[in-house]
């Protein structure tokens, strides 16, 4: 069995490896554009400003819409709802975080997500039907598996990719464009064959290239939901309460009712059901819960 520590570490590692093949793609795209029109790396320099630009506001914002958009109820106070606030109270101070604001959600489904761009500004949110439908050790491991994404800065994470994403996105439209109004910056005969050659890798570049970019941000947001399974554990120092609590999100049949595409990478488990197909399993944001019980089971707590 691999001891926890190994498994954040090995999560931690392919996300950034993820990123890595991200600027190279983002790196590659920009440079064939900029020979194509000739304007050098002018274009990748804009690209990624506008796409910051753009991701700023939810950075500073997205919470708050996050909250709303869920129907999250709150802040609430301790004497609200006494167990709940006490048990997030503990694993805050047990993960050396500050007591985030606490919402809760009227939703049968068992679910719950934090937001906020650093751990001075978290919410968790979490739905009545986890607390209703849970375990108290169970609960624990939701709740230790949503501040460990606080404690791993996920939604900064996030932000990059959104950053590259974006610039990507636009760079491929660009390129697009350029491709159809004849924009390319070498006309001479001498030069037609090289031309040729970067048209030809520019328009499967401008194809592919946000394709992949959202797949590769699945990617990541799928490994950051694997390092924060593995991160919870460690601070519930009970990797089988968050495994339970998978399972029973996994048979539980009561939709989550304000689901939506834009926040469904926040929650804890896919508020759309469990993917269960390889194919599909690419295009999700979070891993299939066969997957993430199976490592939970694998791993081993370190002594106290």
């Amino acid at each position: 069995m691999s001891p926890l520590y190994d498994q954040i570490s090995e999560n931690r590692n392919r996300t950034l490896i993820l990123i890595v093949v991200f600027v190279a793609l983002l790196a590659g795209l920009g440079w064939v554009y900029g020979e194509y029109t000739g304007i050098g790396i002018s274009a990748s320099i804009a690209a990624v400003g506008i796409a910051l630009l753009m991701t700023l506001f939810s950075y500073y914002a997205g919470d708050s819409l996050a909250l709303w958009t869920s129907g999250a109820q709150g802040p609430i106070k301790k004497e609200d709802a006494p167990n709940l606030y006490r048990m997030i109270e503990n694993l805050s101070i047990a993960a050396g975080l500050p007591m985030p604001k606490v919402y809760m959600i009227a939703d049968g489904a068992i679910n719950a997500f934090a937001t906020g761009r650093d751990p001075a500004h978290a919410s968790v949110a979490v739905t009545t039907g986890a607390i209703e439908k849970l375990e108290k050790v169970e609960l624990e491991g939701v709740l230790a598996h949503e501040l460990s994404h606080v404690k791993n800065y996920d939604i900064r994470y996030m932000l990059l990719v959104a950053v590259l994403v974006g610039a990507l996105v636009m760079l491929a439209s660009w390129m697009r464009r350029a491709f159809f109004w004849g924009g390319g910056k070498r006309r001479d005969n001498e030069n037609n064959n090289g031309n040729a050659i970067i048209l030809v890798v520019g328009i499967a570049f401008a194809i592919l290239a946000p394709l992949f970019a959202q797949l590769i941000k699945l990617a990541i947001s799928r490994q950051r939901e694997y390092l924060a399974d593995a991160s919870g554990a460690l601070l519930s120092r009970y990797p089988e309460g968050l495994a339970r609590a998978l399972e029973k999100i996994q048979q539980d049949k009561d939709p989550l009712d304000h689901a939506n595409e834009a926040t469904a990478h926040l929650y804890f488990a896919n508020p759309f059901g469990d993917i269960r197909s390889k194919l599909t399993a690419l295009f999700s944001t979070h891993p299939p819960i066969n997957e993430r019980v199976a490592r939970l089971r694998g791993m081993t707590t370190p002594e106290a």
